[in-house]
């Protein structure tokens, strides 16, 4: 299994976690609701739904029988995904499993009091999603990709490789707050290494190349 879909099912499993301990007790039907940035005949997606379904039916819950599921496949159009955000929040279930940074927004515009679980954001901080990664706070809670201080671990690893290396160009979209949160990581632990770190700004892949060179004759 990749890390990213590992990653999206650590996330779906999350999102059950609040129904484990109701599973087995009498009374009216639970609601889940599940918002994803994808098409409905999108196969990856339908696996990875498939897994959090059989999930839930480890821990007792049944969809149709204990448990509703109101699943909206929103693609990545931002106006349907805002419009099945607020379905949701309407709806008012136990707990809303967010699929991806996309969908997370919309959905706390909708709802400032259901849990929202949300699977493969990179940088939920930075994004507002919540407060910090050791108090969220909120109703939002979830999984990163990754954790930002790898950026540091990167400069030693290269610096392993070549020692003698004392300047290095970080190329990077500075418009993406990622980028700048991976940039500070770096940054960082760069004194300590004896590395000069210079930040190479970039839209797109097509400036990779010129960059590089830029940064090769400065």
């Amino acid at each position: 299994m990749r890390r990213r879909d590992l990653l999206t099912v650590a996330g779906l499993g999350a999102a059950v976690w609040p129904l484990a301990g109701l599973a087995q007790q009498p009374g009216p039907m639970r609601r889940i609701g599940v918002l994803l940035p994808a098409a409905a005949d999108d196969s990856e997606w339908q696996a990875r739904i498939g897994a959090f379904r059989q999930g839930l039916q480890q821990l007792g819950w049944t969809d149709g029988e204990n448990v509703r599921i109101d699943a909206r496949w929103g693609t990545s159009n931002a106006t349907e995904i805002h419009r099945h955000a607020a379905e949701l929040g309407a709806l008012a279930p136990e707990v809303i499993l967010a699929g991806g940074a996309s969908a997370v927004g919309p959905l706390l515009q909708a709802t400032r009091t259901v849990p929202i679980v949300f699977t493969i954001v990179t940088d939920p901080v930075g994004a507002g999603f919540v407060d910090t990664l050791a108090r969220p706070g909120g109703n939002a809670t979830g999984f990163m990709a990754f954790e930002f201080s790898i950026g540091g671990k990167w400069l030693e690893l290269l610096k392993q490789i070549a020692p003698g290396v004392t300047r290095v160009a970080v190329l990077r979209d500075a418009a993406q707050g990622t980028a700048t949160s991976l940039f500070a990581a770096i940054q960082a632990v760069a004194p300590a290494l004896r590395v000069e770190v210079i930040p190479v700004n970039m839209r797109g892949a097509g400036e990779i190349e010129q960059s590089v060179e830029t940064f090769a004759l400065s």
